[in-house]
């Protein structure tokens, strides 16, 4: 399958397909669904591995018992992946308009082999320094690049009305990722010792490359230089977005690495529930799309907005389960605050291409459909570069949050003040989204974002 075949659209060599429009009813219909939903599947499944080799330390960490390392040591391996793969985010976001998105999944899969090797060489000698641990757990890095290439690619293939739901479908089965690990690799370590956390996942990722190789499509309309998407980084939009993104995707990935080491230092009577502490992820992960899909109805900034708040009540019930030494509380209370995550993530996406549709086309008469079909290109090469963009500032939320919970557990023994600075945050997330995109004097200075159902 060298070739790309795609009725409406022209094939070039080396899987490039050139005429790509998904806008069309009639090419998306005929055979452009198809490509795409093949695109996807693949693109799933390299991302989902992207997320497990990025946050196995939040398991790994939990198993380090016979090292000796504190707390605050801990919660370093866990989040310093999380801010090596956060910039990550940003070289990865131009690679699929530079190498072409099949292309940079299957070098990006195959990068992946870097922090599964050494994970195993580093646990598999009692003497190994912690300064070698945190090099080794900042190669993880590498697999939470993978989520904006991803995206960053989906995006050309669906039409925009379709992206809420496609960009969340791709999302959620990446974030599953998270829980795979964390439901995995107790049982894998418990029965094959702590080198396989990172062997295991070896033939996956060479399956997920080959898979990639033989069965994703590079497309000519998503070229671009680096200077030009770069230009988004310009755009007011572009880090009003990055804010709120961290926090809704930066919460989901802090608190769902941070999950199992905070019921280890915070009940250690209940030590076991670690092997529960997936669900945290799995529930976030699942309920991601249901975001989109609710945005693509109601808009995306209307449900970010009320999700912004239902976070901060979320916030307040775990730490009231921590003040009274409730675990029951806590577990429940801790699984609906990352599950409102999900939904943030899924809102603040479905966000980003109608906010930069809705400024492209501004001014453009729609009877002009040259001119018309140009701008909605544009929007589309702008919301490509600006989601990775977004998806790299956003990550770094989880670097935040397991730094907060480190700090706050060294200083005062407890994680009340870190919740108390997340919540202060979501009320600023809150504000920022109702003053940008949903008060009266917005919709008047920006009627394009109010029509577009941001």
């Amino acid at each position: 399958m060298a070739v790309a075949e795609v009725k409406g659209a022209a094939p070039a060599k080396g899987r490039w397909i050139t005429g790509w429009n998904p806008d069309d009813p009639g090419f998306w219909e005929s055979k452009g669904k198809g490509v795409a939903r093949r695109n996807l599947v693949f693109s799933i499944l390299a991302e989902h591995l992207g997320f497990t080799l990025w946050t196995v330390w939040s398991i790994v960490a939990v198993k380090l018992g016979a090292y000796r390392f504190s707390t605050d040591q801990l919660f370093w391996l866990v989040s310093l992946p999380n801010l090596v793969g956060s910039a990550l985010r940003i070289p990865y976001t131009f690679a699929p308009a530079r190498f072409g998105g099949r292309n940079w999944t299957v070098v990006s899969a195959l990068l992946l082999l870097i922090p599964a090797g050494l994970l195993a060489v580093a646990v598999s000698d009692p003497g190994t320094p912690y300064w070698v641990f945190l090099l080794i757990a900042a190669t993880a890095g590498l697999g939470g690049g993978n989520f904006a290439s991803s995206m960053a690619n989906i995006t050309y293939f669906y039409p925009e009305k379709k992206q809420g739901w496609a960009l969340g479908l791709n999302a959620a089965g990446g974030n599953i990722g998270v829980s795979s690990v964390q439901l995995a690799m107790p049982l894998v370590i418990g029965g094959f010792g702590l080198a396989a956390a990172g062997l295991f996942w070896v033939p996956f990722i060479v399956a997920a490359a080959v898979g990639a190789f033989f069965f994703m499509d590079n497309l000519t309309s998503a070229k671009a230089s680096a200077r030009d998407q770069l230009k988004i980084t310009g755009r007011a939009q572009t880090w009003i977005m990055s804010f709120l993104y961290i926090g809704t995707f930066g919460s989901f990935i802090g608190y769902a690495t941070a999950f199992p080491l905070l019921i280890k230092s915070q009940f250690p009577e209940n030590s076991s529930a670690v092997t529960w502490a997936f669900l945290g992820a799995l529930t976030g992960s699942l309920i991601r799309p249901l975001g989109g899909r609710l945005s693509d109805r109601l808009g995306g900034a209307r449900v970010t907005l009320w999700n912004f708040a239902a976070m901060g009540v979320a916030v307040a019930l775990v730490g009231f389960g921590l003040a009274t030494r409730d675990f029951t509380f806590f577990f429940c209370a801790y699984l609906l605050l990352v599950a409102l995550t999900g939904v943030g993530n899924g809102s603040t996406y479905r966000m980003i291409p109608a906010i930069f549709k809705a400024k492209a086309v501004e001014g453009v008469s729609a009877e002009d459909a040259a001119a018309h079909a140009a701008a909605v290109a544009a929007g589309r090469r702008d919301s490509s570069a600006a989601i990775g963009i977004i998806s790299a500032v956003g990550a770094f939320g989880g670097f935040f949050i397991n730094r907060g919970f480190g700090t706050s557990i060294a200083a005062t023994g407890g994680a009340g003040a870190a919740l108390v600075a997340f919540a202060c945050f979501y009320a600023a997330c809150g504000a920022l989204t109702w003053f940008c995109y949903l008060r009266t004097v917005g919709a008047r200075l920006a009627p394009s974002l109010a029509a577009a159902r941001v």
